[in-house]
């Protein structure tokens, strides 16, 4: 919540810095921090927020700046026929955040945009606090179109979406130096949105040169740190030359073009930041062997995912760690000793759990679910290579498989972008499903995927599903909040679950090892059908001879794979580790600059 405090500097100690004492600045398009704040669209920005938590938790001389979207990322509703239809998600600014009172002025476009900011602090377990700076261009001060800039995330066209880079970007860093940030040493992009902060700071060591020096560009790179979170097409922002000089201006393309980033008369947002940074890396092992082949000559380390594990606990598991597993608040590692936690009791307070998530789906549907079904959570971002209705692809062998075994039950939620028709043919298709199933079969549908949602889902399902189509999983990081929870995975062998899977300990893996396959692959119609046959066919098989039979028929050993994800996987694959790895290897602090 937002803070009273008259002085940022005044407020932070201790267990804060003020802020001439900070030293890092992290720059994301999407950070999510509460479900009241509809500043996200999906895991890139609730990994940001995981991430804000955890430098909070360690109290890393961090402050974050983002964009406050006056009418957020959207709202999601089925209509009658089953469609998704998108409405602004507006919010009250003035009741979540505190406005400041510095502005700044950046030149977009023909005229000279006035940026103004608020402020919520993230505030750690330790005392800790990473301020997160929200830029607004809806201010008085602006014409319309100007304060539109900041209107809604994700939203618009190229155009619109590069003025929004330029105030984030080049905006950013001068905000916070009008702040009082003034010894910040590195500054860290979290996707190719922030990449106009290269072209800020480089222009700020040229001074009045109509071009950059090999020694500019190397005290600009000595600063920089650049993630990247996808392999696909439309997470690496490309915009045509002739737009970039319209929007930026003549002395911005100018020096671009000295750079060589408007190659082909394009400037390509990741092209541009990892050019600019000494340090960029993948999300993990896997992504990292993916990106090294989409960038040739960038050497791109890993530093895989994690989730801020205190968060995503649900109330029923929270406590029984703090019965059994005292300190895990304060460090997640603590959760390896789950493995001494009694069955009985695990399997209590997921019971609770379930029944919550039940609970949810009847206020939201009027559908009852049975808490004895085997109960499979599918949610996350409807895009098509997500594969959201391989489980579905063929209902008889599903029905089959229930009538064996026992009840199965398929909760599944996710946002379509509102300009991609597959992902939104998708939603249909997924609200339409539970009307082609037998009775053995129950699968519904919850609308407008959030952060409250996605908990109850991670922390209520029995088996978490996740089947993309490989390569193009990055990390994923839903099935590591399920894994908290003690819920096991049953995954595509992609991103994080290659680290993460133990064939039958922690989950289960769908389809085949990974076999060297590029971030192009699957281009080929044909090939990307006869990939998601095989994959289906894995996942039938491994639900039938498997999944189900344990889930029915052995619950305790069911329980011990639910103890043995929370040991193995909840433990690891935090943003506490993470967060500690992005201190060491991408900002270059040492033990004694974090707790």
């Amino acid at each position: 919540m937002p803070s009273s405090r008259k002085s940022p500097a005044a407020h932070l100690a201790p267990g804060g810095h003020p802020e001439a004492e900070r030293t890092v600045a992290y720059f994301t398009m999407e950070v999510a921090l509460d479900p009241r704040l509809p500043t996200y669209s999906g895991g890139l920005g609730v990994l940001a927020g995981d991430f804000l938590r955890s430098a909070a938790d360690l109290q890393l001389p961090l402050v974050a700046v983002t964009l406050a979207y006056r009418d957020g990322y959207f709202r999601q509703r089925i209509d009658a026929a089953g469609h998704q239809v998108e409405t602004p998600e507006h919010w009250d600014r003035a009741a979540l955040l505190r406005r400041l009172g510095a502005t700044v002025k950046v030149d977009i476009g023909s005229r000279s945009v006035v940026i103004g900011a608020w402020e919520l602090l993230v505030r750690g377990v330790s005392g800790g606090v990473v301020p997160v700076v929200f830029l607004d261009t809806d201010l008085a001060q602006n014409v319309q179109a100007d304060r539109d800039i900041t209107d809604q995330l994700y939203g618009g066209d190229l155009e619109h979406r590069l003025r929004q880079e330029a105030v984030l970007g080049i905006g950013g860093p001068a905000m916070l130096r009008q702040l009082g940030y003034g010894h910040l040493s590195k500054f860290h992009m979290n996707e190719g949105h922030a990449s106009l902060l290269t072209l800020r700071l480089l222009e700020e060591e040229m001074g009045d040169a109509t071009a950059p020096t090999p020694r500019d560009v190397a005290a600009v790179r000595s600063r920089c740190a650049f993630t990247t979170h996808t392999p696909v097409p439309a997470g690496h922002d490309r915009f045509p030359a002739t737009l970039v000089k319209e929007v930026l201006g003549a002395r911005h393309t100018a020096v671009l073009e000295s750079l060589g980033q408007l190659s082909g008369d394009v400037l390509n947002m990741t092209s541009l930041g990892t050019a600019l940074s000494a340090y960029v890396n993948a999300v993990s092992r896997r992504h990292a062997e993916v990106a090294r082949a989409m960038m040739p000559g960038v050497e791109v380390a890993s530093i895989t995912n994690g989730v801020h594990v205190a968060y995503w606990a649900s109330e029923p598991m929270a406590t029984l760690f703090d019965e059994h597993l005292p300190g895990w608040r304060r460090d997640s590692s603590m959760l390896r000793y789950a493995s001494d936690i009694p069955l009985e009791a695990l399997g209590a307070a997921h019971a609770r759990s379930k029944q919550a998530l039940l609970g949810i789906v009847a206020a939201h549907t009027g559908v009852r679910l049975d808490e004895d079904a085997l109960t499979i959570g599918l949610a996350r971002r409807v895009t098509p290579y997500k594969r959201a209705l391989l489980l579905l692809s063929d209902p008889q062998r599903l029905t089959a498989i229930a009538e064996k075994h026992g009840r199965l039950q398929v909760v599944c939620s996710g946002k379509a972008h509102p300009r991609d028709l597959a992902g939104k043919e998708t939603v249909s298709a997924l609200v339409a499903a539970g009307r082609r199933f037998a009775s053995s079969v129950e699968v519904v549908f919850l609308e407008n995927y959030d952060m409250a949602l996605a908990a109850a889902l991670c922390a209520g399902s029995d088996v978490w599903l996740n089947t993309p189509q490989r390569p193009l999983e990055a990390s994923g990081t839903s099935g590591m909040k399920a894994a908290v929870n003690a819920v096991p995975s049953l995954s595509v062998l992609d991103g994080w679950w290659i680290e993460g899977c133990v064939e039958g300990v922690t989950g289960w893996a769908v389809g085949e090892e990974p076999d060297g396959e590029n971030a192009i692959a699957g281009t080929d119609e044909a090939a990307v059908l006869a990939v998601a046959g095989r994959d289906a066919a894995s996942l039938y098989a491994k639900l039938d001879d498997v999944v189900a039979p344990t889930y029915f028929e052995k619950p305790d050993d069911y329980l011990r794979i639910r103890r043995a994800a929370v040991a193995l996987n909840g433990s690891f694959f935090s943003t506490d580790r993470m967060a500690r790895e992005y201190a060491r290897a991408a900002y270059g602090l040492g033990p004694h600059d974090v707790l």
